[in-house]
């Protein structure tokens, strides 16, 4: 064997063996990424297509990452057919692993779409959306009602403390907005169907007016609405930030139902504090419309109380009160649907209270729609 050596510090050696001139290019040493670059032109000399057969000879090399693989692998190319050899058979399979050759940055294939494929693909994402989110709203509903079968205990995972909690903090401390909201719009309505109903000399009739209105619909809709864009939100906000925090997967890795732990308490706050809440907001609408009717129209307090009284039944008040209950479970489970959809990022968390909030709201007046209908459907 007649050799001819060349050296590059100690990273590669160039042998020519035998009579046809087999060239053996000897890699040894470092060739992670922090080392690599100080041969890079040495391999730029060495790389050669003269048609001489060559081999590649990896058995000195103590240690080789992805960089170094692929400086290898693009120097092979350069050279034409080699015959690879390793002592060590895990720089073959990292070398292996490679691609040819790396994409263009970015040469993404462009999509052409139909207009109607435009138009249409919104609105399936939107409907495969609401499935998705009704799907996790029976699933949170039914682990809410067998999480409500476990007996009162040390272990039952059922805090009485956290729901009284919960009401304190979605009932109590709610009340003072909604009173005020109530009273406003009470005095609003009784004020502007006084100034309608003057030209046709029955301003008596705004405390049917109001009485229905408020009783019927607008006492249980604000009232919601208002719960869902503050308790609402607040259950998103604080069911979400544990998922991001991963408070839920520990709770899942104690042998803790998410579920009965965060959500049921609240859906339970809910139900008895929104009904409660509505009370107080029919209170005080109807306050508000006898203040503004005895001020703006000279209707005592003693003549609004006796028209309301002949005005209003029982049915008008229970028709109200029985939507409460429905509306507090929407609002509590679709805030805890957004609050488990969160990911890890700020962005999502605001996105989903976002949401949280105005899926309540379209919901909510969506049933109030639909108990409208079923009323006048069976005359109630």
């Amino acid at each position: 064997m007649t050799r001819s050596q060349m050296k590059t510090g100690t990273d590669v050696q160039l042998d020519e063996a035998g009579k046809s001139g087999t060239r053996i290019y000897r890699f040894s040493g470092d060739w992670r990424s922090a080392s690599v670059h100080t041969i890079m032109s040495r391999l730029s000399e060495l790389a050669s297509k003269d048609g001489k057969a060559a081999e590649v000879d990896l058995s000195d090399i103590t240690a080789m990452d992805t960089a170094g693989a692929w400086i290898i692998s693009r120097f092979m190319s350069k050279i034409g057919d080699v015959k690879l050899t390793s002592n060590n058979p895990r720089y073959l399979e990292l070398l292996g692993a490679l691609p040819d050759e790396l994409p263009e940055p970015g040469a993404e294939p462009k999509q052409f779409t139909s207009r109607f494929a435009r138009f249409f693909a919104p609105i399936g994402e939107a409907v495969l959306s609401a499935w998705e989110d009704t799907v996790a709203a029976m699933f949170i509903l039914g682990s809410a009602v067998r999480g409500a079968q476990l007996k009162l205990g040390r272990h039952s995972g059922l805090s009485p403390a956290a729901i009284v909690n919960q009401v304190d903090r979605m009932g109590v401390q709610a009340v003072p907005i909604i009173m005020l909201m109530s009273f406003l719009i009470g005095a609003i309505i009784a004020q502007q169907g006084a100034f309608q109903l003057r030209y046709f000399g029955a301003e008596l009739f705004v405390v049917d007016l109001v009485g229905i209105l408020q009783l019927r619909e607008i006492g249980v809709l604000l009232t919601a609405i208002m719960i869902a864009g503050r308790s609402g939100s607040a259950i998103t906000a604080e069911i979400g930030s544990m998922k991001m925090r991963e408070e839920i997967d520990a709770l899942k890795v104690m042998g803790l139902s998410p579920i009965g732990v965060l959500v049921f308490p609240r859906l339970v706050a809910l139900t008895v504090a929104l009904p409660l809440l509505t009370i107080v907001a029919n209170f005080s609408a109807l306050t508000g419309a006898a203040v503004v009717a005895w001020g703006y129209s000279g209707i005592t307090f003693a003549t609004f109380l006796a028209r309301l009284q002949e005005a209003v039944d029982f049915s008008s008040v229970l028709a109200g009160m029985i939507k409460a209950p429905f509306m507090a479970l929407i609002i509590g489970v679709v805030a805890a649907v957004e609050g488990l959809k969160v990911g890890g990022s700020a962005e999502s968390l605001g996105r989903h209270v976002t949401q949280s909030v105005v899926k309540s709201i379209f919901v909510v007046i969506l049933v109030d729609g639909l108990f409208a209908m079923f009323y006048a459907s069976i005359d109630f």
